[in-house]
């Protein structure tokens, strides 16, 4: 899908009304304090073109500060949600290797606005993915192996109050990820079959299956390289995908800590820090 950036050099070519969303959400980020929600600044609420030139204009900022993207997200997985924000497709992000945080760690106080966890199935790319209109075979071919995740999304609009325009500029939402440590190839597992269960301090707080993700989270890949190829930015070998969330989000507070079993894939675990600076060294990039 094209944006309104794509025919701009650089960022600095940006319209106006872009430029000024763009700015709102870093400086949030930069703050720790949210902002009111950007699709005020569009008439009409803006449109879906708009808001990836948001998104992009911040990935590129991002780029030139020497930030590494490492793969994307897909959010908007469940029909429900869907169906709440009047889209009858997913939406994505990119990830960047600073957003992770290893299996069992710790995120520091203050380092996410209002963040929320969900558990995701994450695939690793052993191969290309050009075509446009890309096959479950396609992915099949070009999946290296699968892992559980968590994502942890964050949004940094105040008070979660976004619209589909608000989550797609704010990079679909994305804050952090976790990954589990045992690749599974897709021959050992079904991955429309899965079984997720979560626990936030020892608590289940969400429940599902891949079939929650767009009916298999194959089809939620099969849907991001298509929609990566089309915009002449396809995935990549080694590229990292999170296909969305199995089940519902749970709000993460300071002391928590959430565990998810996703089937044959196993298990992933992080802890949300009590005090300001007290996450384990090391366990913050």
């Amino acid at each position: 899908m094209p944006t309104a950036l794509d025919s701009a050099d650089r960022p600095d070519g940006a319209p106006p009304a872009v430029a000024k969303a763009a700015d709102a959400l870093a400086e949030a980020t930069r703050t720790g304090v949210a902002c009111p929600p950007v699709r005020d600044l569009f008439d009409g609420g803006g449109d879906l073109a708009t808001a990836y030139a948001v998104q992009q204009l911040n990935v590129r900022r991002a780029l030139d500060t020497g930030r590494r993207i490492v793969g994307r997200k897909i959010g908007l997985t469940s029909p429900a949600v869907q169906r709440q924000l009047g889209v009858d497709q997913p939406d994505f992000g990119a990830l960047f290797a600073d957003m992770a945080v290893p299996d069992g760690g710790e995120v520091a106080v203050g380092r996410l606005l209002q963040p929320k966890v969900e558990a995701e199935v994450a695939l690793v790319l052993g191969r290309d993915m050009p075509h446009r209109e890309c096959t479950v075979v396609d992915v099949l071919r070009a999946v290296d192996f699968a892992l559980p995740a968590l994502e942890i999304v964050d949004s940094r609009i105040a008070g979660w109050d976004i619209s589909l325009v608000d989550t797609v500029a704010d990079n679909a939402s994305c804050g952090l990820y976790v990954l589990g440590g045992t690749p599974v190839p897709l021959t050992q597992v079904d991955l429309r079959a899965v079984t997720m269960t979560m626990s936030r301090s020892g608590e289940t707080v969400s429940e599902g299956t891949g079939a929650a993700c767009l009916g298999s989270p194959l089809n939620a890949a099969v849907w991001l390289a298509s929609a990566l190829a089309e915009r002449g930015d396809p995935l990549r070998a080694g590229d990292l995908v999170l296909t969305g969330a199995l089940g519902p989000m749970a709000p993460a507070a300071p002391g928590d800590v959430f565990e998810a079993y996703i089937g044959e894939l196993g298990s992933v675990r992080v802890g949300f820090a009590r005090e300001a600076g007290s996450a384990r060294e090391g366990e913050q990039a």
